[in-house]
C-alpha cells in the first residue's frame, strides 16, 4: 500500500479511463487496508481507488509499478480477489495513506463481482503498455525548492494538443464513414446498370437473359426485403391490420415454403419475415394473429398446430397424407430412422422431422423404440 499516493482523481492529458468497478476493498498484503469499500478505476496509466462516500479520499498508483498479477477465487464467505505484485516504492514517491508497508503486494477484493472483466482489461493494459507510447503530461517544478509540490502541464499547449487529437480522430471517422458510403454507391450503381440491361433486353427482345444475370438480379431483390411492409401506421390496427398483414405474408412465404418442402416452423417464419421487413419489426403476437387468418382469407397457406404444441406454417397443397407417406417410405427404405437422420434426408429441421414421424406413428404406420440411445422409428408390422 505504500506504492499509492494521494490524488484528486482527475484524468491527466493523454490518459483514458478503461474500466471502473464499485464495491472494491483494498488489502495491504493479507491485511485489510484502513480504508472503506470504494470504487476501483483502471486507466491507461494508473490504478485509482476512490472512497464511495468521501470522494476527497482518492489514491492512485502507476501501472508501471506492477510486476505481475493473478486471480484468487472466491470461497465460503470470501469475495474473489485480484492479487497484484509490485516493485519497491520509489524514493521520490508522493505522500499517500501508507508511508511504509511490510508487503510487496496488494489485493483488490470485489464485493459486487466484476473481477473477471476488470482482470481482463488490466491484462490488456499491461500487455500493450499504453502509458509508454502516450505518456501523461510531464510534471514541471514550481520553483520553490526541491521539496516543493508539482503541478501538471495542462495549460494552453496541452489544450491545443488535445483539440488537435480530437480533430484528427474526427477526420478519421468521417473518412471511414465516406469510404463505406462510397462502397454502397458502387453497389447501387451495379444494381442500376444490371436492371437497365435486363429491362433493355426484355424491351428490345435482343436475346434471352443469361442465368448468371438472373441469379444476380434475384439476390439483389432478396437482399432488399419487403419494399412496403404492412404497418399499424399505414393500415390501422385490429382485424383490418391483421388481414392485410396475412395477405402480404401469403405472397412472401409461398416461395420459401416451396423451397423448404412445404412447411416451416412459426419461429423460423418469424425470423424470416422480420429480416425482410428491416426496421419495421413485427411482434410475435401480430404474426400469430395474421397466420390465423390464412384459412378465412382463402390464402394458399395454413397455420397448423401439432399435438405437441409446435406451430408451423404450411402450404395448403401440402397434405397430411403426403407427409405420412413420405415418412413411411423413408423409414421403410432405411429400416429405421431417428428424427435427426430423417431431417438430413429431407433437409428439414429436426423439430419438424420429429413431428412428421410422430404423425405417421399416430396414424399407425410407424412404431417407436425409445431407449437410452434415443427415439428411433420403425415400420409398424403389427
Amino acid at each position: 500500500m505504500d506504492r499509492f499516493s494521494w490524488t484528486n482523481g482527475l484524468l491527466e492529458i493523454n490518459e483514458t479511463l478503461v474500466i471502473q468497478q464499485t464495491g472494491v476493498r483494498l488489502y495491504d498484503g493479507d491485511d485489510k487496508a484502513k480504508l472503506d469499500v470504494g470504487i476501483a478505476l483502471l486507466s491507461t496509466h494508473r490504478l485509482i481507488w476512490r472512497d464511495s462516500k468521501n470522494h476527497d479520499c482518492c489514491i492512485s498508483m502507476p501501472l508501471s509499478q506492477i510486476i505481475f498479477f493473478e486471480e484468487q477465487a472466491a470461497g465460503i464467505g470470501k469475495s474473489a480477489k485480484i492479487v497484484i505484485h509490485l516493485h519497491p516504492a520509489s524514493a521520490n514517491k508522493e505522500q499517500g495513506p501508507y508511508q511504509n508497508s511490510k508487503f510487496s503486494f496488494i489485493k483488490l477484493s470485489f464485493k459486487e463481482h466484476g473481477q473477471i472483466e476488470f482482470f481482463r482489461r488490466l491484462n490488456e493494459e499491461m500487455i500493450h503498455k499504453r502509458w509508454e507510447s502516450t505518456p501523461a503530461s510531464q510534471p514541471i517544478p514550481t520553483g520553490v525548492g526541491s521539496q516543493a509540490g508539482r503541478t501538471r502541464a495542462v495549460g494552453i499547449v496541452g489544450i491545443e494538443r488535445k483539440i488537435e487529437e480530437r480533430r484528427k480522430e474526427t477526420d478519421k471517422n468521417i473518412s471511414e464513414a465516406f469510404e463505406d458510403l462510397s462502397k454502397l454507391m458502387v453497389k447501387a450503381k451495379e444494381m442500376v446498370e444490371l436492371s437497365k440491361s435486363i429491362a433493355n433486353k426484355i424491351k428490345d427482345k435482343q436475346g434471352d437473359i443469361t442465368e448468371d444475370e438472373t441469379i444476380r438480379f434475384k439476390s439483389y431483390l432478396l437482399s432488399m426485403g419487403i419494399a412496403n411492409p404492412v404497418t399499424r401506421e399505414t393500415h390501422g390496427s385490429g382485424t383490418h391490420y391483421h388481414m392485410q398483414l396475412a395477405k402480404q405474408l401469403g405472397d412472401m412465404l409461398q416461395a420459401p415454403l416451396e423451397e423448404r418442402g412445404g412447411m416451416m416452423a412459426l419461429s423460423e417464419v418469424y425470423c424470416l419475415v422480420n429480416r425482410a421487413r428491416g426496421m419495421e419489426l413485427l411482434s410475435p403476437e401480430d404474426l400469430l394473429n395474421a397466420c390465423k387468418m390464412f384459412e378465412s382469407l382463402k390464402l394458399p397457406l395454413r397455420l397448423r398446430v401439432f399435438d405437441s404444441g409446435v406451430m408451423v406454417v404450411q402450404l395448403q397443397s401440402h397434405s397430411e397424407e403426403e407427409m405420412i407417406a413420405s415418412a413411411l417410405d423413408n423409414v421403410t427404405d432405411k429400416g429405421s430412422l431417428t428424427a435427426e437422420e430423417f431431417a438430413k434426408l429431407l433437409g428439414l429441421s429436426v423439430l419438424l422431422s420429429k413431428e412428421r414421424l410422430l404423425l405417421a406413428e399416430k396414424m399407425g404406420h410407424l412404431c417407436r423404440d425409445d431407449s437410452v440411445e434415443g427415439l428411433r422409428f420403425y415400420p409398424n408390422l403389427f
